[in-house]
This record gives C-alpha cells, structure tokens and sequence, in this order.
C-alpha cells in the first residue's frame, strides 16, 4: 500500500509500508529566525508559511511584523525522500540564525534517538555531566559533533523513523571568541544544527543555521556549558541557500534503524578514498621510528613510552601500560614481527628485551600482567581491568605464533599464557560476562559487562593455539552474553577504561569478537556468529565520519588540509575523533564478502587512506615533535581535553596505541591467518 506525506500542501510518496506516515503539512512545521543588532539581545520571529501563487512546493516565510530578510522555502521529492530547500535574502546587512522544527507525531516516551557518533538511544550509560536525558530530553548540538550532519528518531510503538539530514558542500568555517549565549561569528561558516525536542510530549526534529546548542553545549569532558547560540552576517542584497532532507521509514528495532540511517548516511554523503601521498609500505616505514625513539630500558620492565606525552617534546617518561592506551606488548610484536622481515636487528634486540623483562618481572603474584607500572612515582595499579589483560594476552599469542611457525618456541611464555587463559576462565560469571575491574585477588571492582567483548579475541586464539576446547567454551559464553545484553538490545557502553558511557569500541570489540567465533565455526554457528558480527558493526560504523567537517583558516587541523571521513568518534563522554580501528577494518572487508556488501569495503578503504593524512615525518609534523608519533586527540568540534579546541590536539597523548592500531589496520586479515 502506497502512503501519501503532504509537506506545505505538495504531495510526496516517501515509502510503502503499513503505518500512519507522518504529515509534513504547515500545521506541523514551525519556523522562525533571530536577528541580532551587535551590543543587544537578539528578538526571535516567529514565521508563518505562505503559498506562492499557485505553485503548491513554494512558501514565503513571513513573520507578523516587518524585519529586513526575505525567507522563502522549496520542496522537492527526490528519490522518494523530501528535500527542503531554504532561501534568506538580506534586505538590509543583518545577522541571523534560522531555525525549522518539525513534528513527528510520535510521543516522546515511545522514541529512542540517535545523532551519529554523539548520541543513541537516550544517552542512559552516560553520567549527568554529559549529554543525557538524565539533563535533558531535548537537545540541539552543532553538525560537527556528529558523524554525520543528521538527526533521527525512532518509535518503538510505531516501528518507524525519520530523520533529518543537511546536505551542502561544507566548506566554510568561522573563529568565534567566545563559546557561550549569543555570539556572532567571525566571518562564513557552513555549520548548522540538528537535534529533537520534546514539544507537549510530541517528539520534534529541529534544524537550523548557523550552529546552536541547547539546553547545553558541552566543551569539555564532563563538563556542560550554558547555551550557545551563533549569529552569521548576511551583507544586503546577499543570500544564503540551505537544504535539508527528511526521510520516513519503516525500521524493525533500533538495530534495523541504525542500519537504514548509516546506509542512507553513507549513500548520501557519498566518502571517497582520501588521496594521501603515502603507501602502507611507507607508513610502517615512519611509524616504525617510534619504535626506536620511545625504547625505554634501565627499570625492571623495558618498554616503548607510549602514555601521557606531550606533543612539544614527545620526551619518553616512566609509565609502561600493557594494553589500552600503552599496548607495550603488541608494539613489541609488530616491531619484532616488521624487524624479522626487514633485518631489522634494533627492533628485534629491542623486542626481546620487552618480553624478556616483562617475562621476568611482568606479572602479579597470582599471575595477572602488571598492567601498569609508573617508575617516575613508584606506582603499580593495583586495579586489573580485562581488557588491558586480554591485549596482554592477544599481543603475547600473536608472537608466540609467529615465532612457533618460524620454527621457534618459548615454552616460559606458553606456561604464563596457558596460566593467564586459566585464571580468566575464574572471572567469568555465570551470564557469560567478564567484570571490567578486579583485584589480584579476585574481587571485583567493577561489575559492568561492557568489556566483555575483549576476553573473547584472546579465548578464541587460546583454544586455536593450545588446543584447549575450554576456552572456546568460554568465548561462546561471552557470544552469548554480547548477544543477549548488548547486541539484542543495540546498548554498547563501558568498553573504554576512561569512560564510562555509550562508546565506539564496545560495539567495535563486539563485531570483533563474533567475527572471531565466526572464522572459527562452520554451518549454521558460523552463520550466527556472522549475523551478529554485521549488526554489531552497523553500530560501530556509525561512529566513523562519512562527512568532512569544516574547519576555519588558524586552526591547524584546517591549515594542513585534514579530511574527516573515515575518522571515528570516541564516546560520548569524548568527543573528538582519533584512529582508533585496529582490526575493524578487516572485519568490513570479511562482512563484505560474506555479504555481497560492497559499502563494507570501500568504507575500509575510506578508513585506510584517510587515517594516513596525520603522519609525521620531517618537514611534515602535524603538530608533534617527532618523527613516527603519531597524534591522538584529536580535536575536530568545538571541545577539548582541556587544552586548545578545534582544529588543535590535546597537549598530552598516547602515541602507544595509535602506532599499534594503524600498524593493525595495515596488516590486514591477523586473525583469519591465525585461526585457519
């Protein structure tokens, strides 16, 4: 059955489907802008939609009293979708911002929501210091917070969507001096604002031009700012044209909802390879200088420093940190990995001194790794976490492999592993889950399942390696766990150690951890596994810019040319984007062939060539100090680690695991090769 959708009295087909669709006619639009005189509060005009003679897809906008702008709407149906064209003319020099909100007819309390990269669902895992509907459940954010420049909203009692995306060249952007209430911007940008509102318990998507914030803006971690509210300069005779595009469609879960929005982003926005003058071959070459540089000996653990650097000197310190955001142990595997193939002998004589001192002085008395020792203070964490013990585990695997198939064996380094793999099957709870935080003695410190995924990697290569059928035992009780309290329920949180909150890896270690079950099953399993590998990464995909964010003359990331898409978001809790990826960009191209998905793999190639842009070599730093570290934070919004802002990183990174990400995401296809 074919439904009708009628926008300012244009009749649209949107979609074929079985439920009431939402009616784009005036009553359900309301539109106004603001127009500020420089020194004094802005007034805000309400505007009534007119028809234009007898062309029923064109309206005057017109407000009650007299202002000096011209506003008139178009809308057009393309592609079965309804594209919203805007037109403000100036008749006198003015400066404005626009504004449209349009009623779903959905109630509130029967939504769940989702601006990309930023926000899902409710924002519920997040703490009231971020954005949440614990603040509020009405929000408005700037374009460049999200992976993609849209809104959507799905109602689980009606099983429909719709969303609200801009489309426009986004090429300019404007300084502003101050962050907060009403502020008038420097010059042109191309940034707008998206987001819903709750009007009477009806649900609202808003849009406008340029850029608001409300009820909050949020410019650092945790912490939430007043309003803000951007004014651009429009000369007289100038005009300003913006487009939107608004879809409805039918969505089984929000699952299914976030799947249709990331194709549809995807398809729309259309991310190309970045053209990048570097070959893989030529960023292992550089970022293998890290390997040199950072090299740290002389204390009980010998260690690349990777962890809390500053990017003015990138002077190596005494914290070595196993996994996470050191991951000492898989850079030394994939500098003795590179060394062998090269003759490297440095890399190698330093590669065995890592695992020589942490086999030596490396582990708790139970067994555990000491997952972070800081010699400057003489501290030793006390709290373990299993995902920085399960990178432990993965990284010591991958070595012991290579080495085993090179004809070498390291039977001390077998028995701690078998011993690791043992003593992790002790922290799994009855759910299948494994707690994010515990002690040497087994207590736990933080129950949370969300890191779950982790376990699985090293459980699946442990059975592969020992043959040791308990461990694949346990790594389908994770399956089961991811399946049941985060897959089903499309909730990915705590999978970072400095957050606690929605984020892109608990959906990416997820994808990752089927995806390993699935290589090492066949039949019906395998296909399973796979399933659940595809829905999980639809989630993590939507992290991952598929747009390329604007940024204005002065702020570095601008000047040096850095194109966005292909970059993830972190979290909710922080909102930048880094290169975080690892081996996710294998798992697409495998989806891709499982699937006959060809986006998978072109969006891995996107990811590929767009993450080399940051490389630093000589007469080429990207703002480090040297050569091979490459940055972290960095800050591509209007946010900041507490340092700089857009366009800028913070001054403290951790270079130890963007070289091991990379260096994954240029060795592409490690755990096919392991497991079969």
């Amino acid at each position: 059955m074919n439904f009708k959708c009628l926008f300012c009295g244009v009749l649209i087909t949107l979609y074929v489907g079985v439920a009431e669709a939402v009616n784009y006619v005036p009553e359900n639009i309301s539109a106004s802008i603001s127009l500020k005189v420089p020194g004094n509060v802005a007034e805000r005009y309400s505007l009534d939609l007119q028809q234009l003679g007898n062309d029923r897809s064109s309206y005057l906008l017109e407000a009650s009293e007299s202002i000096p702008v011209t506003i008139t709407q178009r809308v057009a149906d393309v592609n079965g979708k309804l594209r919203v064209n805007v037109c403000i003319t100036a008749l006198e020099d003015i400066y404005f911002n626009y504004s449209q909100r349009l009623s779903t007819g959905y109630r509130h309390d029967d939504c769940q929501f989702y601006m990309p990269g930023f926000w899902y669902r409710r924002n519920l895992r997040s703490p009231k210091d971020a954005p949440s509907f614990h603040s509020s459940d009405s929000w408005l954010v700037r374009e460049d917070r999200l992976s993609a420049p849209l809104a959507g909203v799905y109602s689980e009692k009606e099983k429909y969507f719709v969303t609200v995306s801009r489309i426009d060249k986004f090429a300019d952007e404007a300084l502003s001096t101050h962050r907060e209430g009403e502020i008038i911007l420097s010059g042109k940008t191309s940034l707008g604002f998206t987001g819903f509102e709750n009007q009477d318990g009806i649900t609202a998507l808003s849009f406008g031009f340029p850029y608001r914030e409300a009820p909050r803006s949020y410019i650092r971690k945790l912490t939430l700012a007043p309003a803000v509210e951007a004014f651009q300069f429009l000369r007289r005779g100038e005009t300003v044209l913006l487009t939107w595009e608004i879809q409805e469609n039918k969505a089984d879960d929000y699952s299914d909802f976030i799947r249709h929005a990331w194709e549809y982003s995807y398809d729309t926005y259309e991310p190309k390879p970045v053209d990048t003058p570097y070959s893989i071959t030529d960023m292992k070459q550089v970022l293998s200088g890290f390997f040199i540089s950072s090299f740290v000996e002389g204390h009980p653990l010998v260690y690349n420093s990777g962890i809390h650097l500053m990017t003015e000197n990138c002077r190596s310190n005494g914290q070595a940190e196993v996994g996470f955001i050191g991951r000492v142990l898989l850079n030394a595997f994939n500098a003795w990995e590179y060394g062998c193939q090269f003759d490297r002998e440095d890399l190698k004589a330093n590669s065995m001194k890592v695992f020589d001192s942490y086999l030596e002085n490396g582990f708790t008395p139970v067994g555990f790794f000491k997952e972070l020792v800081d010699f400057d203070k003489g501290y030793e964490e006390p709290v373990h976490s299993i995902r920085r013990q399960s990178e432990g585990i993965y990284a010591m695997l991958h070595f012991l492999a290579y080495e085993k198939e090179n004809g070498r064996r390291h039977p001390e380094w077998e028995q701690k592993m078998k011993n690791m793999l043992d003593i992790l099957l002790q922290l799994q709870q009855a759910d299948g889950s494994f707690p994010r935080k515990f002690r040497d003695d087994f207590t736990i410190v933080d129950n949370s399942g969300g890191s779950t995924p982790s376990a699985t990697l090293p459980l699946v290569m442990g059975y592969k390696y020992f043959k040791d059928k308990r461990y694949l035992a346990s790594a389908k009780q994770t399956a089961d766990y991811l399946e049941k309290v985060l897959i089903s329920k499309a909730d990915y949180f705590s999978s970072t150690l400095d957050a606690n909150c929605e984020d892109k890896e608990a959906s990416l270690y997820a994808a990752t951890a089927t995806y390993y079950l699935s290589l090492i099953t066949k039949g019906e399993e395998h296909r399973h596994y796979a399933d659940l590998t595809k829905k999980a990464a639809y989630f993590a995909l939507s992290w991952y810019y598929v747009w390329d964010v604007p940024f204005a003359q002065g702020q570095m990331l601008g000047d040096i040319g850095l194109k966005t898409r292909g970059w993830g978001n972190v979290s909710v809790e922080n909102n930048h984007i880094d290169v975080f990826v690892f081996e996710f960009a294998s798992v697409l191209r495998w989806l891709s062939k499982e699937y006959a998905e060809s986006r998978f793999s072109q969006f891995a190639e996107v990811i590929s060539t767009s993450m080399r842009q940051l490389l630093p070599h000589e007469g080429h730093l990207c703002g480090v100090a040297k050569s091979g570290y490459y940055p972290e934070v960095v800050q591509h919004t209007n946010w900041d680690y507490g340092k700089n802002g857009k366009g800028y990183y913070n001054d403290i990174f951790a270079p130890g695991w963007t070289v091991a990400s990379l260096w994954e995401l240029f060795t592409p296809g490690r755990a096919e090769y392991f497991l079969k």
